[in-house]
C-alpha cells in the first residue's frame, strides 16, 4: 500500500502513544478500534475519520482537534478558533451572560481583522437570552461584571 498524506498523523500519534508509556494493544483496546488498524494509521497507510479520531484522542488525554488539524481534517486556525471558544465556555469563574458577551467580542475583533466567524455560534451567541444586542465595550463589561458583584443591583 502507498503511503497517505495525512500531515505526519501516524508519527505523531506514536509519539504520543509513547509519551503516555501504553502499548499500541492498550491505545486499541481503550479507542475501541481494532490492533491492526491503529498500526496501519500509524503507518501513514489508512486516514482514520474524525470520529476515530476523537476516541484515539480521548484514550490518549489529548486535543482531537490537535488530531484533525494533523489529519487535513481541519485548518490551523479553526482549531485556534475552536480552542479559543471552548476555553472561555469552559471558565468557571464567569457567568454565561459574560461568557456570551466575551464571545461576541472576540468575533467582532476576528471580522475587524478580515476573519469571518462561524455563523452558527454567532447566531447562537445572538440568541442568548440577555445578550445585548450592541456590542461590548470595556467600560461596558467592567460596570457589567460590577452589576454581577452587587446583590443589591
Amino acid at each position: 500500500m502507498a503511503s497517505l498524506n495525512v500531515g505526519n498523523l501516524g508519527e505523531y500519534l506514536r509519539e504520543q502513544r509513547n509519551a503516555a508509556q501504553l502499548s499500541l494493544r492498550q491505545l486499541a483496546d481503550a479507542a475501541g478500534v481494532s490492533n491492526p488498524y491503529l498500526s496501519q494509521i500509524e503507518r501513514g497507510l489508512r486516514k482514520p475519520s474524525a470520529e476515530v479520531l476523537q476516541q484515539v484522542a480521548k484514550a490518549l488525554r489529548i486535543s482531537a482537534e490537535t488530531l484533525y488539524v494533523r489529519a487535513g481534517i481541519l485548518d490551523e486556525r479553526e482549531r485556534e478558533e475552536l480552542e479559543t471558544r471552548a476555553v472561555i465556555l469552559a471558565d468557571p469563574s464567569i457567568n454565561e451572560r459574560q461568557k456570551n458577551v466575551l464571545l461576541q467580542i472576540y468575533d467582532s475583533f476576528r471580522r475587524e481583522n478580515g476573519f469571518v466567524p462561524e455563523t452558527d455560534e454567532t447566531d447562537k451567541a445572538d440568541e442568548t437570552p440577555g445578550a445585548d444586542a450592541t456590542p461590548a465595550t470595556p467600560d461596558a463589561l467592567k460596570a457589567d461584571a460590577a452589576k454581577d458583584d452587587n446583590p443589591h443591583s
